[in-house]
């Protein structure tokens, strides 16, 4: 499955309302953890297809979103469950440490 590209127009539809856990990647073009991370997170993609979603928001396109979730620094991952965060993560992960905050 592709990754999404989440907005706040998007949001609600995407994320709160799934059935599915869904991986968010707060990230920004000038962020160079984030462009490490970003490959790791399309793999988590399509490993995980089907069983959750995956999509990213940019903080300097969508700086409600972040703020909505206190991002402070990037990268910052987090899982929603059930409309909920059910996890987060600040910083380059490896993709298994991804996977494993996914728990599918």
């Amino acid at each position: 499955m592709a990754v999404l590209e989440i907005t706040k127009g998007n949001f609600d539809s995407e994320v709160i309302n799934s059935d599915k856990p869904v991986l968010i990647d707060f990230w920004a073009q000038w962020c160079g953890p984030c462009r490490m991370v970003s490959p790791i997170v399309d793999e988590v993609a399509i490993e995980v297809a089907g069983k959750a979603k995956v999509g990213k928001i940019n903080v300097d396109e969508q700086p409600e979103l972040a703020s909505r979730f206190q991002v402070m620094s990037i990268p910052t991952l987090i899982v929603i469950k059930d409309g909920k965060v059910a996890n987060t993560a600040v910083g380059a992960r490896s993709k298994q440490a991804i996977l494993d905050m996914l728990n599918v």
